[in-house]
């Protein structure tokens, strides 16, 4: 199954540190600044497999963390929890200040 951009994202956002320099950079380029494989490749001065090569390896680091970890996985679930939360509280609290307050905070932790 193909990954989405937001999935590598947030595989890059939580493990990307994991990566080596060269690995980051490349997956910074292509997927959060949408640089095709050619501009990567004279920027850093790599051939386009070169680079290929290097995101396959990077996004394959990536799923292997995630699948250990699981970090991502439970962020989502953690998100989708507290906006079900949200939304309930929302029906159930009366209009006002108190009431938009409590929601603000429960929306600062998504």
């Amino acid at each position: 199954m193909e990954a989405t951009p937001l999935d590598r994202s947030l595989l890059l956002d939580f493990y990307g540190d994991l990566l080596t320099a060269k690995q980051r950079r490349a997956c910074e380029l292509h997927w959060n600044e949408d640089l095709s494989l050619a501009e990567i490749a004279q920027l850093e001065d790599l051939s386009r497999q070169g680079v290929w090569d290097t995101l396959r390896r990077a996004e394959a680091s990536l799923r292997d963390y995630e699948e250990k970890t699981g970090l991502v996985r439970r962020y989502l679930e953690r998100r989708e929890e507290i906006a079900a939360i949200r939304a309930r509280l929302a029906e159930l609290l009366p209009e006002g200040e108190q009431s938009r307050d409590i929601l603000a905070r429960l929306e600062g932790l998504m």
